[in-house]
């Protein structure tokens, strides 16, 4: 036998990438590439598709709980300039009883959550804790909730008592469904419809401590 004879087995080339060794250059490169595509993809569904918020506040009680926390879908009412608020892209317009994040018109580094009780065009008053829009009486959500027994005349201040105010073009009239203690439109006047946010529509963690059980769905479905 002649164990001189080559076999027919090819020998790796020199220059075949998959033999080379890569350096530490490379790999963090790759790395740093797929971690910067990863935070603009975050920051553009961030801005313009959906974003986490976290409830400060009890003016929504029972709808939402202090410390809840949920998703706002902010591609709903259009694609907005993060910066000027101008509507690149026009959607759906909020519509009433829509949960709605908007940027708090008396501290615009703030964001408030409210329910759109009148849009553009409605008339709204408030008598005796009841709320009218175009003169007929709007039943109160469920998960609404009036805490004080008092009834406040306008004289005093509007919570109780308020209006007839007409929404102006492009703003919005909103309410807390925690009526007694929500500040609201009733004090401080109207929402422009640039400065929505977006839409309120899932609660992805909230405890509730009065039942000893979590809350988890989408905010219209979740009755106490």
């Amino acid at each position: 036998m002649n164990f001189s004879q080559k076999t027919n087995t090819p020998e790796p080339s020199p220059g075949n990438a998959e033999n080379q060794p890569r350096s530490w250059q490379s790999v963090f490169w790759e790395y740093t590439q797929a971690i910067l595509i990863a935070l603009v993809l975050a920051l553009i569904i961030r801005t313009f598709v959906v974003q986490a918020f976290k409830i400060p506040s009890g003016s929504m009680i029972k709808t939402l709980l202090i410390g809840d926390h949920i998703l706002v879908n902010k591609f709903i009412y259009g694609v907005k300039n993060p910066i000027t608020r101008e509507t690149w892209v026009s959607m759906e317009q909020p519509e009433r009883g829509d949960i709605v994040v908007f940027i708090y018109p008396l501290d615009r580094d703030k964001d408030f959550i409210k329910r759109v009780v009148g849009i553009a065009g409605d008339t709204v008053e408030v008598k005796n804790k009841k709320v009218y829009v175009n003169g007929k009486l709007v039943p109160d959500p469920p998960t609404a909730q009036h805490t004080d027994p008092r009834i406040i005349p306008a004289s005093v201040q509007p919570r109780d008592n308020m209006g007839p105010v007409t929404v102006p073009p492009d703003s919005l009239f909103v309410m807390g469904d925690n009526r007694d203690q929500s500040y609201d439109s009733r004090f401080w006047g109207f929402v422009p419809l640039k400065d929505v946010k977006g839409y309120a529509f899932m609660i992805y963690w909230s405890w509730d401590a009065k039942h000893f059980r979590p809350r988890l769905g989408r905010i219209g479905d979740i009755l106490h």
